[in-house]
This record gives structure tokens, C-alpha cells and sequence, in this order.
């Protein structure tokens, strides 16, 4: 991973989560690709911490982490099977 593809922003709505990278780019992709955050309020959105050094994204609310590698790549949350 580059330094530029650190996180320095998230806004998430009620159907996009957005990202904002350190070397300017600002990526976009489908809340529900990752359903423990489409499944929370607005107020566990809006919870959000950087981690892994800055290239990663924390909701503790929702114990949801993601990666701008992932969210690079366009990978959304695997598919958890039925129960779980």
C-alpha cells in the first residue's frame, strides 16, 4: 500500500459508504456491500475511528473494520452463511 491510499475521511449515508484517501482520490461504493453498517443507525455510522495505521476504518458500534486495499479493490464483505 502507498502512503497516499491512507484514510483521512468517512461519510457514510444511508445507501454509499465514501472514503477519502490522503492523495486526494474519494471513493464511493454500496452501503450494502457491508450489511452490519447498512443494518445500523445512523448514530453507529457516525462512530467511526482510522486504524491500521491509517489505512483502515473502524466502527466499534458495529464491530465492522475495513481496508481502503479492500475497498480499492472493490471487495465487498463476505458473505456470512445463514445463523450466523
Amino acid at each position: 500500500m502507498s502512503p497516499g491510499e491512507k484514510i483521512v475521511d468517512v461519510a457514510v449515508s444511508e445507501d454509499e459508504l465514501r472514503i477519502e484517501l490522503l492523495d486526494g482520490r474519494a471513493v464511493s461504493v454500496p452501503l450494502a456491500w457491508y450489511p452490519r453498517l447498512l443494518h445500523a443507525t445512523p448514530g453507529q455510522r457516525a462512530n467511526w475511528r482510522i486504524a491500521g495505521g491509517g489505512y483502515g476504518v473502524h466502527w466499534p458500534d458495529v464491530d465492522e473494520d475495513l481496508s481502503s486495499e479492500g475497498i480499492l479493490r472493490g471487495a465487498p464483505a463476505p458473505r456470512q452463511p445463514a445463523g450466523a
